[in-house]
């Protein structure tokens, strides 16, 4: 009987994040009169349809946009599930439940759960209100489930492995492959993942090509398989690796919601395949004419007779006989294009789609892994014969809500497991965006000094005179408290903006003759950012470059790079309270998206009490520029 202890207690934690999950959206969302949760972002009404028709698998699906807060922020993104109610006279109320298909702007397109769109849809000032995602857990919980029960199979062997007691297996290869323009722990990653048996784990740190590396593995891959799934924890990291794939010439086909429309990769998802299709034509017409049997026959009259009757029931037979027919067709062309597929690209969520259940994976790789709950990558696993992670558990952690299964290793990722675990892990050493003093203080954070900087970065400057790569503006003594936005709750330091802002001007004077550096500006707080996006059109001597700064919070940054870039701390208190910069790997992120010059600006008496910020500071002091932000005030 296998020990499945460790995944029992992930159960047990998977059970109390739901349950805090569902009450901070009970408290934030179901307790709130209309208005207000419209101001919130978690409702959009009113809501007008514009367009209605049907996607594969009978399921229908309505565009429409909001006439209301227009332009406004809001919490709706693609997949989330959605409640479409219209408020009827008398108080009655209709409703219809759907998931976001994709948000742009103002813009909304909604998969119904229904195969039809409900008249009252067509006609009326409807609402969309945000629901819980209950199912990403119900499909974990069953994942786990599943992986307990395993025995005897391949399910319960990778499971074993990953328990840390069958140590993965690597066949001898014929040769040694060398992949051009890639350095030598990249190919020798490469190389690991075309031996491995089992589990093959690439740890690839900020900037050395990660996604590059894993790219040139599925390449080789698909060479030898008929077809791999390659999957993510988010919208964002799936599209990115379709679009990569895709440019070396694979036969990639996205499953699931995309979270942006692209041209670039609407012709890779499966609707757009479908779509294209010569018979699609047809099958999107007899689906209308299913669906007007449907409406005729579901169609109210006060007087009903026995021919009526009859009348109802053969169009009933005759919706049901044509939409069989287009669900049969629908479903071949469906199959014969995931078999064709070099690469079937999704969500780890999206593994479970139905689509593929005809069909045998015999690699799974799972990119930025780190950033995935275990409980969420045991999904895919459950159709893998062997898995490639891919991730760097030093950057973005999963999100947890709940303080308790925090505490209890809920955000434990099983790439880290398996870091632990492991005897062969493939460090990717060679960083290929940052100067060497940016990328010195995370290197010897997390990496032991192993990293080393490419030749063709590691001198890396600003072309300005005597110019340094790393700057700490110390606010402390300045008085500059930090606030705290009373609608959200998140923190904000107007005064460390200003500061920001002076440094920022001056260093514009100095490329009045010359092309301008690429300049983003972030912070973990969500209030800091929106106010400093509120303030920057305000300022004359940012007005040339107001477009070109881009202004993120640090989880909204992630996988890009500037130039030059800019840190706001915001905590300043007397009590040297530092909330979530105590989460270090979002510090990692941060810190490693400059390649030329790096400006954070903090409170050093608040943050200077935390190991981490005195080690970035004694660091600063030695290697960079240590400045006060008095010399940035003015008279």
């Amino acid at each position: 009987m296998a020990d499945t202890t460790e995944l029992e207690q992930l159960l047990e934690t998977l059970y109390i994040e739901k349950k805090e999950d569902f009450e901070q959206y009970r408290a934030m969302v179901l307790a709130l009169p209309l208005a207000k949760k419209k101001e919130k972002g978690w409702c959009w009404h009113p809501f007008i349809v514009q367009k209605s028709g049907f996607t594969y698998g009978e399921r229908a699906y309505v565009i429409g946009e909001r006439v209301a807060n227009l332009n406004e922020s809001h919490q709706f993104r693609a997949g989330m599930p959605v409640n479409i109610f219209l408020n009827e006279e008398k108080g009655a109320t209709r409703e219809q439940g759907g998931v976001i298909k994709y948000v742009n702007k103002n813009q909304m397109k909604i998969i119904l759960s229904g195969k039809d769109t409900p008249e009252w849809m067509k006609n009326g000032l409807l609402g969309i209100d945000l629901m819980f995602d209950e199912k990403t857990y119900l499909e974990m919980e069953k994942a786990i489930k599943k992986i307990i029960k395993a025995r005897g199979n391949r399910m319960a062997e990778l499971r074993d492995i990953f328990l840390g007691k069958i140590t993965p297996q690597f066949r001898k290869l014929s040769h040694h492959i060398e992949v051009p323009n890639l350095n030598k722990s990249q190919n020798n990653a490469i190389n690991n993942i075309l031996a491995a048996y089992d589990v093959a784990v690439v740890h690839g740190p900020p900037g050395t090509g990660k996604t590059t590396t894993l790219v040139q593995a599925i390449k080789l891959v698909c060479k030898q398989e008929n077809g791999i799934l390659v999957t993510a924890a988010s919208n964002a990291a799936v599209d990115l690796m379709v679009d990569r794939l895709s440019n070396e010439g694979l036969n990639v086909v996205r499953i699931g919601n995309i979270s942006r429309v692209d041209e670039k990769l609407i012709e890779h998802t499966l609707e757009g395949r479908l779509a294209a299709h010569p018979e699609s034509k047809n099958i999107k017409k007899v689906k209308q004419q299913a669906a007007e049997c449907r409406r005729k026959a579901g169609k109210y009259k006060r007087t009903f007779t026995h021919a009526d009757r009859r009348e109802r029931g053969e169009l009933y037979r005759e919706a049901g006989e044509l939409s069989a027919w287009a669900r049969d067709l629908e479903s071949r062309l469906i199959d014969q294009i995931i078999a064709s597929a070099d690469v079937v690209a999704c969500t780890l969520i999206n593994t479970v789609s139905s689509v593929l259940d005809e069909h045998k994976f015999h690699t799974v790789v799972i990119d930025e892994a780190a950033q995935a709950l275990e409980a969420a990558t045991w999904i895919p696993l459950t159709r893998a014969h062997r898995v490639i992670l891919a991730g760097d558990p030093f950057q973005l952690p999963p999100t947890v809500k709940s303080y308790q299964a925090q505490k209890l290793g809920y955000a434990k990722t099983l790439i880290e497991k398996g870091l632990e675990r492991f005897d062969t892990v493939n460090f990717l050493n060679v960083q290929y965006r940052m100067n060497t003093l940016i990328m010195g203080f995370s290197n010897q954070q997390f990496y032991n000094n192993q990293l080393l900087a490419d030749v063709a970065v590691e001198h890396w400057k600003l072309q300005l005179a005597a110019d340094i790569p790393l700057i700490f503006i110390d606010t402390a003594g300045c008085g500059f408290e930090e606030r705290v936005n009373p609608e959200s709750g998140s923190k904000m330091n107007p005064d460390e903006w200003l500061i920001l802002y002076e440094h920022l001007a001056k260093l514009l004077d100095q490329f009045h003759d010359h092309e301008q550096p690429s300049i983003g500006i972030i912070s973990p707080y969500r209030a800091q950012v929106e106010h400093i996006k509120s303030e920057f059109p305000t300022f004359d001597k940012l007005e040339t470059v107001k477009n070109q700064v881009t202004i993120s919070t640090i989880d909204g940054f992630q996988g890009q790079e500037r130039d030059v870039m800019y840190i706001s701390l915001v905590r300043s208190n007397t009590k040297g309270e530092i909330g979530f910069l105590a989460d270090y790997r979002r510090m990692n992120v941060a810190m490693t998206r400059a390649k030329k010059k790096l400006i954070v600006i903090g409170d050093s008496a608040t943050i200077g009490g935390h190991e981490f910020y005195e080690d970035f500071l004694t660091y600063v002091e030695e290697h960079g520029a240590y400045e006060t932000a008095w010399e940035y005030m003015s008279s």
